[in-house]
């Protein structure tokens, strides 16, 4: 036989049976009815299952029992109102008689059986449905398919039943489970269940086809569907992007953009940069859990582009994505922008160049032009119709009288020589008609006055250039020329802003000398066009001596440039401590305000100056007045958090011990320092907020959900018959934080806790209050009692030691160092015991004795040594988890004590 065997074909029909009865496929052990596998092997051109119909994803609501049937079955994913359609495979290559079931299984890979059930017409108890088809039309469509969701208290329940019947299947219906069997499908059942997400499940198809004797024997590979989430669960809904507050930003990122969305799920959701040409870039958004409210809005920082040398805008895209499933909402477009390195314009403008001359006279040098040419001429005309007696003004009616700045020869217009030019200036004059009427007689009287003053004025400035020119003092001149001192540029600077622009602090002196002889002019504090002061500006470009100065001569420190900023405000922003020294002295009682006024983005002093990472600074604000707890406005975040978020660590542990912050502020979403600091993941700063007092079981005002499955509270309110005992627990003790007995999940809160945002295990070991030792207030007691398989040193063999280190004076920070706790040395310098709490903290942060051994023998404290040998306390294990650290070096998973035992450490600073 030539060609290719086909389905239709009789011959291939009955290879197959052939090879199934000679034993070539595989053995079934189970009933004529049921296949569950081995399937058929798959060949060229051979039979198989496909999906034409994937179920839809969203939208699709599981049902309890006690809710009764669903309302429609599951959709196709391409339903519409007016144009249903439901899942449907179809077998292909094959003509016959068939049966197709489906079932529901989890979302992992490789699939495994689900709690849930199918239920509707064509299913049975154990929630598998069946149709048969055939034997012209191969296509199986399932419109009537419902989701019953089982409770997280059943799950166990029905995995055990279910996980049992594969096993009688696979070889016989009536087979009796030996006690250890049972016992290794319960265990099965459990950890199957731990793992599972009862807010997602998939379809498993499975085509049977018909064998010799007629029965659905001969199973086709199954074909499984898309995910179907639940659509009360967080990730059910579809990823949207509603609104941004930003479409654009700079090209070294760090923007903070408002992005309002549908229903995200914080701890399963990324912010995707993305270009599609030249190599594919992406980056993702910077944030964490906290950044995410209520689960409709994101606050993210924009990533740096690849390219930050660029010279004109780059459009790229953004979108939301799912970090399991991997679905992405519909791109935006977004810009990024060249980096603005000169944002207050001060190299610009000192790059702008000077002009060739700002003499516009005609003659050798050059033409007259401009406006100082104009007014040259202006005045070169008066002064030619003063001594020719002519009395006509409407000659330059249209001329300007800003004095003498157009005298040419030092005031040689304005001498008793006979001018060349008079002729011709008496021959036109005599040529035009004679004026009459009481208009022009007016006329002719104001600009006789105009011409006095004009006159005047140039001979005073030609006066003052001859004394220029035989003293060399320049303000003989800016004295005659003061009233020109407020003459604002194209930028709307006026000369005192290029002076301190040009950083010329003598020509400053000169300039405010002859301004402040002025009387009720505010020349002083005139903006620019960016509305910057004089003083901003001497601010900006760190000239100490003219801030000084300027604020001496009456400027003004209150007014604010165009981002709400005083010059209290750029000095912090700049994190210039010498400049804010010479500030402070002027504020006084007056403007003390100063120091505790947000600017337009709402951020104080104190808040600029932990975002410049400056510690002296910080510490000048708050020794002059300034808040240190002071949350800014937008989100409430206090120094602290914004030194948390930042990771300074540095700066947290300056606010902590010195400038005592509130470790457990909280922001208008209730976030602590300890919230940021778990979502983050940073075990060293959760050790140091947990060490200075910050309080474990504090809740925010997000609700807390849960990522995997339906919390047991939905349960418990859908489930009727097991809502009652359930609201009987949960009210037991509603005003009550407590840490669960067993899964800290497991609590009647309304928000998070850092617990509940812990990002890694180290972290989740710090503030897993059940694995820390029983509170007390005598921290000496802790260091008496004997863990399983570990040793500790008593409040006396502490003592000895903390007197060996005293006498020998060794530095408790060069100790601390070399323990690793040399970010946590701060917290314990000022206590009257800073040895004894720095060893304790040691001790109960998980360090070994091992180290401390070793950390006294590197400072030559052989004393130590030998007492810590003598001693049978000496540790006889090492740590069971090496790899979780903190801010002590090596940190066991036993965590740190409780919040009564942290209280004490901080008692005495």
């Amino acid at each position: 036989m030539s060609g290719t065997l086909r389905m239709e074909d009789p011959h291939y029909m009955n290879m197959i049976e052939n090879d199934y009865m000679m034993g070539l496929s595989y053995e079934l052990m189970t009933p004529p009815s049921v296949k569950s596998e081995p399937y058929l092997p798959e060949i060229a051109n051979g039979p198989y299952l496909q999906i034409i119909e994937e179920p839809k994803q969203r939208g699709f609501r599981f049902r309890y029992e006690c809710e009764g049937p669903s309302h429609g079955g599951l959709p196709g994913a391409s339903s519409e109102k007016n144009k249903k359609t439901y899942p449907t495979v179809k077998v292909s290559n094959y003509v016959g008689r068939a049966r197709v079931e489906v079932q529901l299984v989890t979302h992992t890979d490789p699939p495994r059986v689900h709690a849930h059930s199918l239920v509707g017409k064509q299913c049975n108890e154990n929630g598998t449905c069946s149709v048969e088809v055939g034997p012209n039309d191969l296509t199986a469509q399932f419109n009537n398919l419902g989701i019953l969701h089982v409770t997280k208290r059943g799950v166990v329940k029905v995995l055990t039943k279910r996980l049992k019947e594969e096993r009688r299947r696979m070889r016989d219906p009536s087979y009796h489970f030996t006690e250890s069997e049972e016992q290794s499908i319960q265990n099965e059942a459990k950890e199957l269940g731990k793992n599972m997400d009862l807010n997602v499940v998939r379809l498993k198809f499975t085509a049977y086809l018909q064998d010799g004797d007629g029965g659905f024997t001969r199973a086709l590979k199954p074909a499984i569907s898309n995910p179907i989430y639940d659509s009360k669960s967080p990730n059910a809904s579809n990823l949207k992007i509603s609104r941004m507050d930003k479409s654009c930003g700079s090209v070294l990122g760090g923007d903070e953009i408002f992005l309002l969305c549908d229903k995200v799920q914080k701890d399963d959701i990324d912010i995707r940069f993305y270009e599609e040409d030249e190599g594919g870039w992406e980056a993702y958004g910077d944030f964490s859990p906290t950044d995410v409210h209520k689960q409709y809005a994101i606050v993210f920082k924009t990533p740096k582009y690849h390219r930050t040398e660029i010279d004109r805008p780059v459009t790229v895209f953004l979108q939301l994505k799912r970090k399991k499933g991997g679905d992405c909402s519909e791109p935006k477009q977004f810009t990024y922008v060249p980096q603005i390195q000169d944002k207050e314009e001060v190299q610009r403008k000192r790059q702008k160049p000077l002009p060739h001359s700002y003499d516009s006279w005609r003659g050798p040098l050059g033409g007259a032009g401009g406006p100082w040419g104009e007014a040259r001429e202006a005045t070169e005309d008066l002064g030619a119709q003063e001594e020719a007696g002519c009395s006509t003004a409407h000659r330059w009616t249209g001329g300007t009288s800003t004095g003498g700045t157009g005298v040419r020869g030092g005031g040689a217009q304005m001498s008793d020589s006979p001018q060349p030019q008079e002729n011709t200036t008496n021959q036109q004059q005599t040529n035009r008609a004679p004026l009459r009427g009481p208009l022009q007689q007016q006329l002719l009287q104001m600009a006789s006055v105009l011409q006095g003053r004009a006159t005047q004025m140039a001979r005073q400035t030609a006066g003052a250039l001859l004394d220029y020119c035989s003293t060399g003092d320049v303000r003989i001149l800016l004295a005659v020329q003061r009233h020109l001192c407020g003459v604002q540029d194209e930028n709307g600077d006026t000369p005192l802003h290029v002076a301190i622009i040009h950083q010329q602090p003598a020509v400053v002196h000169q300039l405010v000398h002859a301004i402040i002889s002025l009387p009720q002019q505010k020349i002083l504090n005139i903006r620019n066009h960016l509305s910057q002061t004089p003083l901003h500006l001497a601010v900006i470009t760190k000239q100490h001596m003219v801030v000084d100065f300027l604020l001496k001569a009456g400027a003004d420190p209150t007014l604010l440039d165009r981002d709400g900023r005083s010059v209290v405000h750029l000095a912090a922003a700049l994190g210039d401590e010498a400049m804010l020294r010479v500030l402070l002295p002027h504020l006084e009682e007056r403007h003390a305000h100063l120091l505790n006024t947000a600017d337009y983005n709402g951020l104080y002093p104190v808040h600029l100056a932990v975002r410049k990472g400056a510690e002296r600074t910080l510490r000048a604000l708050v020794e002059a007045g300034a808040e240190v707890n002071a949350a800014e406005l937008k989100s409430g975040c206090t120094p602290l958090h914004l030194a948390v978020r930042e990771h300074l660590f540095k700066l947290a542990c300056l606010l902590i011990t010195e400038l005592k912050a509130d470790v457990n502020a909280c922001t208008f979403g209730g976030n602590t320092p300890l919230h940021l600091a778990a979502s983050q993941g940073s075990p060293t700063l959760c050790s140091m907020l947990i060490a200075a007092g910050a309080k474990k079981h504090l809740e925010n005002d997000e609700p807390l959900f849960f990522s995997s499955s339906s919390s047991d509270e939905e349960d418990e309110k859908d489930e009727k018959e097991e809502a009652k005992p359930a609201r009987e627990d949960t009210d037991s003790k509603p005003q009550t934080p407590r840490c669960p007995p067993s899964n800290p999940r497991k609590r009647p809160a309304g928000g998070h806790t850092p617990f509940d945002l812990a990002k890694c295990q180290k972290v989740r070991d710090l503030l897993d209050c059940t694995q820390d030792p029983k509170p007390s207030r005598d921290t000496a007691k802790i260091f008496q009692k004997q863990e399983e398989g570990k040793n500790q040193m008593t409040s006396e063999t502490l003592s000895k030691l903390c007197g060996i280190i005293s006498q020998s004076d060794v530095p408790l920070r060069q100790l601390a160092e070399k323990l690793g706790m040399l970010t946590l040395a701060p917290l314990f310098q000022q206590s009257s015991s800073p040895c004894q709490k720095l060893l304790e903290n040691y001790q109960l942060g998980g360090g070994q004795m091992e180290g401390l051994v070793e950390a006294l023998q590197s400072l030559g404290l052989s004393e130590g040594v030998r007492l810590l040998k003598q001693t049978e306390l000496r540790d006889k294990h090492q740590s069971t988890d090496p790899t979780v650290d903190s801010g002590f070096g090596s940190q066991g998973r036993e965590g740190l004590v409780e919040e009564e035992m942290e209280q004490p450490v901080l008692a005495n600073h």
